[in-house]
């Protein structure tokens, strides 16, 4: 039986690591990724998302702190830092205590996420990292593939949220492959949502494909999105884009209504 679910407007989580890496490409400070993090909460970003490597190819230690200190200014938004939990993740878990920690399975040498964690394999040793993360307080969310079947072991290893790794979905927009990747895409979030789990999405997402994500896959609660975004932001500015993107997401969610 399908479960009843609350409905509510997706929330948009910006994710700065692209300002980082240009900035790291010199040795000025600039662009500065605490003005970028303001100026899109502003605008009126719900959250903001790091993903902090190891390598610090992009965000470095020093931005995690900076950046959760900024956040205690914005009480009303979400801190989410990405990361590998058997790499350097749990340090900064446990040092920042940020809203949300997003478990990825990237490899240290990996160019940038592409898939999800597996079940049952990687269940025992993310049961005791995410057991730990509650018990700080951190709401916990897996990467994920869109397999429906995956979603209730990852509610048994005791997930709070799964965030759907959107990239097949991106890369089939404006392809025959489009309609099948969004069904496929609702039923993993409808099997999530039925496990008791909520569900977060990213990856890919831009200004052309996010309002039929938001409109035909059930109960999206955030979306996370960076590179399409800062990318946008390089021509409209933060401020635009950050309000073109939200633009995007109550287009889907009226769309959802109708």
């Amino acid at each position: 039986m399908t479960a009843s679910h609350p409905f509510r407007r997706t929330a948009l989580s910006v994710n700065v690591n692209k300002v980082a890496l240009v900035r790291n490409t010199r040795h000025l400070g600039i662009p500065s990724v605490m003005r970028a993090a303001q100026l899109c909460l502003e605008a009126g970003a719900q959250g903001i998302t790091i993903h902090p490597r190891p390598d610090e190819r992009h965000i470095r230690g020093t931005d995690v702190y900076e950046l959760a200190e900024l956040m205690q200014a914005w009480p009303q938004a979400e801190f989410n830092i990405e990361g590998n939990p058997t790499q350097n993740l749990m340090a900064f878990i446990r040092n920042v205590k940020p809203h949300q920690a997003t478990f990825v399975p990237d490899s240290e040498e990996q160019f940038t996420s592409d898939h999800g964690w597996s079940f049952p394999q990687d269940a025992e040793r993310l049961k005791p990292l995410i057991a730990e993360c509650k018990a700080l307080g951190v709401r916990v969310s897996l990467f994920m593939d869109p397999v429906p079947a995956q979603m209730a072991a990852a509610k048994a290893a005791g997930a709070d949220r799964v965030e759907l790794y959107t990239e097949p979905y991106a890369a089939a927009w404006g392809t025959p492959e489009q309609a099948l990747q969004l069904a496929t895409y609702a039923q993993a979030a409808q099997a999530a949502l039925d496990a008791g789990l909520q569900v977060n999405a990213g990856h890919d997402l831009n200004r052309d494909n996010l309002a039929a994500f938001v409109a035909q896959v059930p109960g999206v609660a955030e979306v996370s999105i960076g590179h399409a975004l800062i990318a946008d932001a390089l021509e409209l500015g933060y401020a635009n884009t950050v309000k073109a993107y939200q633009a995007c997401i109550d287009q889907g969610m009226a769309q959802r209504a109708a």
